[in-house]
């Protein structure tokens, strides 16, 4: 069974592992966010009601304020005119216009009137005869100003009565009289443009006579023209109903009206839209109390929007962080881990002057409440209303609406610190943990690769103790200190060991001797007893005993001794000749072949220890060989070394046995024909001998699987070492 365990992970990367569990604190800082956020959010909301409170507070009991409409919105749509706070020059610029850039209707686009997006298509991608319109109001003036698409403006003709074959604008009206009023205003090419009272079919000016009261000015654009006018509030009535229509011709030639675009609503309604004007001392009193990111709404109780300021969509004034990355992933997680569940869907404000939601609804109903909810835009804010009373009653509510743009910076500013602080807190720990675990484990590697090495290949040791970690004071210390103990303690036990053949020689020699000393005077004094065959196995017993003792010290003392041999140059060639002749006459019931080498193979060896390996190899050749087989001995110069082996037919080896064949008290033998016990030791002299002489001995079964053959090598004398031999 094989003693190798499966490889795991190795020890940097379960460090590297387990340091990772430290993911867990970003992510509990992460959600710590999210309800940071719910708190936040729950704070804002409180401040808004605050606020609407305090200003409700300075319109409570102010009926006065809410009476300046003449009828109810019933039935009406609002064209707003917009308090303008500084003098208008009718000139078709917009740079008079620049504070309600925000405040633009679109008319002609395809759909319901609405309010122009910040992120609105330009107006070339409308169709000729779209436009846009924005309303304003200043010393009972009705100011308007026109962004008109026609990609080909057709000018009025001064030499055709009729007015209709031309681009112009149309107004519609109720004046005091209750009586329909019809203004047209002309234009003659860029520049001033002229107001006539028309008939009732928009064809001829009813008196020729212009209408001096309404002024206008036309200029020419890449997209149509603009068109500025202004017509005084008198003429409007106090019903305030209003239309205007902006009449396309295309062909200069006929003069064919091509399409008419008006404000005036879609049949099933009024006729007119109304012209609601803010009041402008309500006006007055919010923009004085508002704030960026903030839009303050006061609403009558028909919830008409009387006055506005701000808008919940300006761009937040904090400073951004530069990690714009963070941010997009802060933005992609954030709906995933919301856990606010008051956002309510989108609400549109219907034909721009009514709020929609239940916060107005509630408000109106005299219950201040608070509600988060995103725009048609996808801007998140918070809308909270509080009810306006007077004498009892609710006459109207103040809306403050604020975006969430602080709170996402503040989250965004938190994410980028927690994700920058992480990343350095577990970039250390990782990089800590790294170089401990790789100073760990080469630690170990040291300690695992010196107690290795203390040991051989053959398992003799070659050190008593451990010099690296020795002297640590960690686990690892006290690893190396117990595994040096025991080195030392194996070294005492092998020693002894070692030193045991020895003594037990001089222990064993002395009543050996005298027991062959009294066997002898036994036999010479007692002559009967000479040839009895108990007191010939007591002598063959005695010197058995010797034979062992002296193998055994022989074996003991063969390192040590061979360590002071001195080694000569002798031609291997002519030793083996002359050995195995000498076998011949030793073995006379063996066949020994030898074949040499064609020159002479010189090496660097102790001749008698050369022949001392032989006499192992030879005697297992010897008791292991089949009857009547040759046992051979052959003789090869290599390039480097020279090999030798002795081969005989016999018994094979197991295949289990080859490499540990040649250690010490290691034997294959069952019995022998002279009966003679045996140690193993011989192949072990053999091996140790070899590995003196710079070689290397080991033994394998023949091909042809009759037999064993030994082989030992020797390393080939070098040239200087040959030269001088020859001489």
């Amino acid at each position: 069974m094989s003693t190798k365990g499966q490889r795991g992970p190795r020890l940097s990367t379960k460090l590297m592992l387990l340091g990772l569990a430290l993911l867990i604190v970003p992510w509990f800082s992460f959600r710590h966010l999210v309800q940071m956020e719910s708190f936040l959010i729950q704070g804002q909301s409180q401040a808004q009601l605050l606020t609407a409170e305090g200003i409700s507070t300075l319109l409570n009991g102010r009926e006065d304020l809410f009476n300046d409409l003449p009828l109810s919105l019933d039935g009406f749509e609002a064209l707003y005119a917009h308090p303008l706070p500084n003098p208008i020059r009718i000139d078709a610029r917009e740079s008079d216009w620049a504070e309600l850039t925000d405040r633009w209707q679109v008319f002609g686009a395809g759909s319901e009137p609405r309010r122009l997006a910040a992120d609105e298509e330009p107006l070339h991608a409308l169709p000729n005869g779209a436009f846009h319109l924005l309303l304003g109001e200043r010393g009972n003036q009705l100011y308007a100003f026109l962004r008109v698409r026609d990609a080909s403006p057709v000018w009025r003709n001064p030499n055709l009565l009729r007015l209709d074959n031309a681009d112009h604008v149309r107004l519609s009206y109720v004046n005091d009289q209750d009586e329909e009023g019809r203004l047209q205003i002309t234009m003659q090419g860029p520049g001033v443009t002229t107001a006539y009272h028309m008939d009732a079919e928009w064809k001829f000016a009813e008196h020729g006579l212009p209408e001096n009261r309404v002024q206008g000015f036309v200029e020419t654009t890449s997209y149509g023209y603009n068109l500025e006018f202004r017509m005084p509030m008198s003429m409007l009535g106090s019903r305030r109903l209003f239309g205007l229509a902006v009449v396309n011709v295309d062909d200069p030639e006929s003069r064919v009206i091509r399409s008419i675009t008006q404000t005036l609503p879609k049949s099933g309604r009024e006729n007119f839209h109304l012209v609601a004007l803010r009041s402008p001392e309500v006006l007055n009193i919010v923009q004085g109390l508002g704030y960026s990111g903030a839009r303050i709404l006061v609403i009558d109780s028909q919830r008409r929007v009387r006055a506005e300021a701000g808008s919940a969509l300006e761009a937040s004034t904090s400073e951004r962080s530069g990690y714009r990355w963070l941010e997009h992933v802060f933005d992609a997680f954030r709906p995933r881990v919301r856990t606010s569940t008051d956002l309510v869907p989108s609400d549109s404000e219907q034909g721009l002057i009514t709020v929609g939601g239940q916060v107005i609804d509630a408000a109106l109903r005299g219950e201040p409440s608070a509600v988060r909810r995103r725009r048609e835009s996808g801007a998140e804010v918070i809308m909270a209303a509080h009810p306006i009373v007077s004498r009892d009653r609710t006459i109207g509510t103040v809306v403050v609406e604020q975006n969430t743009d602080d709170i996402l910076d503040l989250q965004r500013d938190a994410l980028a610190r927690i994700v920058l602080v992480s990343a350095a807190s577990l970039l250390a720990v990782f990089v800590a943990l790294l170089a401990f675990s790789v100073r760990l484990a080469w630690r170990i590697r040291r300690v695992g690769s010196e107690t290795t090495n203390a040991i051989d290949q053959h398992g003799r040791l070659k050190t008593s103790q451990l010099h690296h970690e020795i002297n640590a004071g960690d686990e690892i210390g006290d690893l190396a200190r117990s595994v040096s103990n025991m080195l030392t303690k194996l070294h005492q036990h092998n020693k002894f060991l070692e030193n045991m053949p020895r003594t037990l020689r001089h222990e064993i020699n002395n009543p050996l001797n005298a027991v062959s000393t009294s066997l002898q005077n036994l036999e010479q004094e007692l002559s009967a007893m000479e040839g009895n065959k108990y007191l010939e196995s007591a002598k063959r017993g005695v010197m058995r005993i010797g034979v062992i003792v002296q193998n055994l010290a022989d074996a003991a003392n063969l390192e040590e001794s061979l360590e002071s041999e001195e080694l000569e140059t002798v031609d291997l060639q002519e030793l083996l000749d002359s050995y195995v002749s000498n076998c011949r006459n030793a073995h006379p019931e063996c066949s020994f072949v030898f074949r040499g080498s064609a020159g002479a193979a010189p090496a660097r060896v102790a001749d008698y220890r050369i022949e001392q390996l032989l006499d192992k190899i030879i005697d297992n050749a010897v008791d292991f060989h089949w009857p009547g087989s040759p046992i051979r001995v052959s003789l090869d110069v290599l390039r480097d070394s020279i090999e030798i082996t002795v081969a005989n037919r016999g018994p094979l080896l197991p295949p289990d046995i080859e490499k540990s064949l040649f250690d010490s008290m290691v034997s294959q033998r069952v019995a022998t024909r002279d009966n003679r016990l045996h140690f193993g030791l011989g192949l072990y002299v053999v091996r140790v001998i070899a590995e003196r002489h710079g070689g290397s001995a080991r033994a394998s079964n023949l091909a042809d699987g009759s037999g064993v053959s030994v082989t030992v090598s020797l390393p080939l004398a070098p040239a200087q070492s040959r030269l001088r031999a020859a001489g």
